[in-house]
């Protein structure tokens, strides 16, 4: 029956997929908790209902079912979104994310050796109004309040450029942070077309106008920034949800050399 479904049961990982449309990490009557590839978009489109993950939502649930996403992520971040399959659980994990009571673990591949092992981001974030993107923030002195937490777990050097995999925390939640902070601490997520090397490669991908030589110098076709821990308390119990990256991801940051292995911080 389970096959006559289109469910395949993933032993040993503790999810499930369901036809094509996610990763099911957890699912229970109150919570479905997804990883979310790449290049999907949270909220509807004018595209189809697999266009979105609200639409992919609605087609696992039933569309008369409204979708509750707890949390969102940019179109090109991968990682863990939880939704709330009732509005009194999504009434009380809103909460917990509004009173920064959950635990998130970011994984990033950047531009350049982080010379630091840790440290913290503290800088304000708010609009650029220098630039032609609209969408697009900055650091400013009177924005609102940011911090970030990373810690460099590898360097490595590949096709003659050098990198670091940072484990990112955002003690706050605003939009674009780990992909403004980084890029001000002098190391850009790979791939990122708004925050990266150069900003106008944004503008022309969404015109689908990148040249091929521009895409090679992104690297990556998605930013390199996944969602990839969430641990929280909830109803008298811990919980912790573990998405792991997609192949493109963890192939780049596979490739590291013995006298690279001197360079990793656990």
């Amino acid at each position: 029956m389970y096959w006559a479904l289109g469910i395949l049961w993933v032993l040993g990982l503790g999810h499930f997929l369901l036809n094509d449309l996610f990763e099911i990490l957890h699912e229970d009557e109150n919570l479905l908790v997804i990883n979310k590839p790449a290049g999907l978009v949270c909220h509807p489109t004018k595209g189809d209902e697999r266009s979105s993950l609200a639409g992919r939502i609605r087609l696992h649930l039933g569309a008369e079912r409204p979708v509750h996403l707890i949390n969102r992520l940019d179109r090109e971040t991968s990682g863990v979104v939880v939704v709330g399959k009732t509005a009194d659980a999504a009434r009380e994990l809103r909460k917990l994310w509004a009173s920064r009571e959950v635990e998130k673990q970011y994984w990033a591949i950047v531009h350049g050796h982080v010379t630091a092992v840790e440290g913290i981001i503290d800088q304000a974030l708010g609009k650029d109004e220098a630039s032609e993107v609209t969408i697009k923030d900055c650091v400013r002195p009177d924005g609102a309040e940011a911090q970030t937490r990373f810690r460099t777990h590898w360097r490595f050097t590949r096709d003659g450029g050098d990198f670091t995999w940072l484990h990112v925390e955002p003690a706050t939640g605003r939009k674009h942070q780990i992909r403004i902070h980084l890029q001000h601490l002098g190391h850009p997520i790979v791939g990122d077309k708004l925050y990266g090397l150069d900003e106008s490669w944004y503008l022309k991908f969404v015109k689908d106008e990148l040249t091929a030589e521009e895409w090679q110098k992104l690297i990556l076709k998605n930013q390199a920034l996944h969602a990839h821990t969430l641990r929280f308390q909830w109803l008298d119990r811990n919980w912790e949800f573990v998405a792991e990256p997609a192949d493109e991801f963890v192939d780049y940051i596979e490739t590291v050399s013995e006298a690279e292995e001197g360079f990793c911080f656990h």
